[in-house]
Formats: structure tokens, sequence, C-alpha cells
């Protein structure tokens, strides 16, 4: 693509936060190469990638491996830098299910009364990779990890860096705990904060093809992959461009 092709793209992504393109056949070098354009990429350290081309993750599910995204969430928040934007490509696609869908941070920071937004305004949220990736580890290996990616804090409300505007970045995946909040407290208030992106008004639902491909804005949007096949296969591959630190403009 020109770079004035690859602008128009970036632009699409921040004005929508999230863009779609029906039959893409790209090769594993081709879909790394695309979100290249984009900024670098990143190597995940706990999902499997595709074995040729490391800066893919691979998701390949069938009967006898079930899903464990279907739950709201922005990917890697527990990196000191998450990433800014996924490309998403289908391999193989089920007949039926297995859709993606999009949640809108804006509108689920603009869905909170007065009130809750205001006790929020001056909040950080910890994250932690372990909530997800800690499960069958020993504690060494957690401790090894742990050292590798500590717990780190971001804003509650942060501030897009390209479009400047603020949104709700919480989820429950990976967000332990609120800081300096009782632990009861920081529950109740993380479940209370993360209901505004279940609403439906504030989703967008995409509906795979072979070939299909989704590129979203990991800050501007959450997403959950419907593990709704079972038993058919789903075999998805993700290149996820490395961000910057979340913060909030004054």
């Amino acid at each position: 693509l020109a770079d004035e092709e690859v602008a128009d793209i970036a632009k699409a992504l921040a004005d929508y936060k999230v863009i779609f393109f029906r039959d893409q056949p790209l090769s594993a070098r081709q879909h790394v190469d695309f979100a290249r354009r984009f900024g670098e990429l990143e190597i995940h350290p706990f999902i499997p990638s595709n074995t040729g081309v490391p800066e893919l993750v691979r998701f390949a599910k069938s009967a006898d491996v079930g899903g464990y995204e279907n739950g709201w969430h922005h990917d890697v928040t527990w990196r000191e830098t998450p990433s800014k934007g996924a490309v998403l490509h289908a391999l193989e696609v089920p007949a039926t299910g297995g859709d993606t869908v999009f949640s809108d941070a804006y509108a689920a920071l603009d869905a909170l009364d007065d009130d809750l937004r205001g006790r929020i305004d001056d909040l950080v949220a910890v994250h932690d990779f372990a909530k997800v990736f800690g499960h069958g580890m020993s504690a060494e290996e957690r401790a090894t990890m742990r050292e590798k990616y500590p717990l780190v804090e971001h804003p509650v409300i942060t501030t897009h860096d390209i479009t400047g505007r603020d949104l709700l970045y919480v989820n429950r995946f990976f967000v332990s705990h609120i800081a300096g909040m009782d632990p009861d407290a920081s529950t109740e208030l993380i479940d209370e904060l993360c209901k505004p992106f279940a609403l439906l008004e504030h989703q967008a639902r995409f509906r795979w093809e072979p070939d299909s491909v989704a590129f979203w804005d990991n800050r501007a949007v959450q997403h959950y992959a419907c593990s709704d096949y079972w038993p058919d296969v789903r075999v998805m591959e993700r290149a996820s461009i490395i961000g910057s630190r979340p913060s909030r403009a004054r």
C-alpha cells in the first residue's frame, strides 16, 4: 500500500475504532507486513504463535480446545505499554457462531452517571498478567514471569493519544484492583465500571468469513470472542502493534 493509503486506514481506525475487510487471502508474512505499517509489533509471551512467524498469535479452537477470550477485555493491559491496535485474520471459521463483538470505551465512559464519573476521575487501576495467564504456572514459573512483567498501574480514565478523547480503561480480565481502595470496594467498583461495555447500544458485532480481517484500536474498544460454535473449528491469527503507556491529559 502507498503511504497515503496507510494514512487513510489509520484515520479510519481513529474515527471508527474498529474497521473490517473482506476477502483478504493473506499469507502470514503479508499479515505481519501490513500490521507493521502501523508500528512495531509485539511478541506475546503466553499465547502460542504461528510457528514460522513469531509476531502472529494463533488462536486454534476445536472440539478439544475451548475458547478463553469470551469475556470483555482490552488486550495485554498488563504490559507497561499495551498494544495500540490489533489485526486479526480469519483462516478457518465455523459455519455458525464464532463472531467477535467490539464495545466502545468512549461510550462506556459517557454512560457513567456524574457521581460515579467524579469518583473515578483520579483513580488508578493495577493490572496483572497472572489473573488470566498465571493459572497452571508453578510458583517458580510465576516468579520468573513476574520479574519480566511486574504489576503495572494505568489510569482508570485515560486519554487517547490520537483523538485526545477520554475513555474508560478497566477490564475484568487483567485489572486486579484499584490502587488504594479496600479490596471489597475495589471489586465492586471494577464490576460497576465494566457494565457499560455489555450494553448492546455500545457494540458492533462482526460475522467472520474465511479471509476476513478486523483491525481494532485496542484502547478505544474492548472485544469479546463468542465461544458458541463447539465442536466446530475456528482458527485465527493476530498481529498486535505496540502502543504507548496510557496516560491522562489535564
